[in-house]
């Protein structure tokens, strides 16, 4: 009879997922790019990523070197993907923020969400509902400079299985 009602709150919270990733797609990235040197090094970046399938515009600043990638509507292109694609070129990722259309999902520590592009695991974030637009900010390594990476890896440690999934992404809402 308990395994009855665990069967049925299991079945529940399956369901319950899938309606949460149906809504959370990516459609903006925002990449800082690191090891640029100049303005043909940038140029590099921006052909890979715009003969990415899923890729809608590229926008570089070159002040920055910033890449602000426009995605396709229903694009299940993953961080790592673009992420590849720029070290394809020679060049890092410094800094990833994704912008995703996200409805009903609720930022809370080391609660979660998938989709077709991964896993998105929340740490520290802002506790609030989102029902629009959401910003966050990948803490993975290769996704973010290695200082900081050695600076974050103490305190994402504490997740469970911390860098061991492929397709898993630990962010933070900004």
């Amino acid at each position: 009879m308990k395994t009855d009602i665990v069967l049925k709150r299991f079945i529940a919270l399956v369901m319950l997922l899938g309606i949460t990733s149906s809504y959370a797609q990516i459609s903006k990235a925002e990449i800082i790019a690191t090891g640029l040197t100049c303005s043909m090094c940038s140029n590099a970046i921006n052909k890979q990523l715009k003969a990415m399938p899923e890729v809608e515009k590229v926008m570089i600043d070159l002040n920055n070197n910033t890449f602000v990638v426009n995605l396709k509507a229903n694009s299940k292109i993953t961080p790592e993907a673009l992420r590849l694609n720029i070290e394809k070129t020679g060049f890092f990722v410094g800094s990833m923020i994704l912008t995703m259309d996200a409805n009903k999902v609720e930022p809370k520590d080391n609660s979660s969400f998938k989709n077709a592009s991964g896993t998105y695991i929340f740490v520290s974030p802002d506790e609030k509902s989102v029902n629009e637009k959401l910003r966050l900010k990948v803490l993975n390594s290769g996704f973010v400079t290695k200082k900081e990476y050695k600076k974050s890896a103490k305190m994402l440690s504490k997740y469970i299985g911390f860098g061991t999934q492929e397709g898993t992404y630990y962010v933070k809402t900004i």
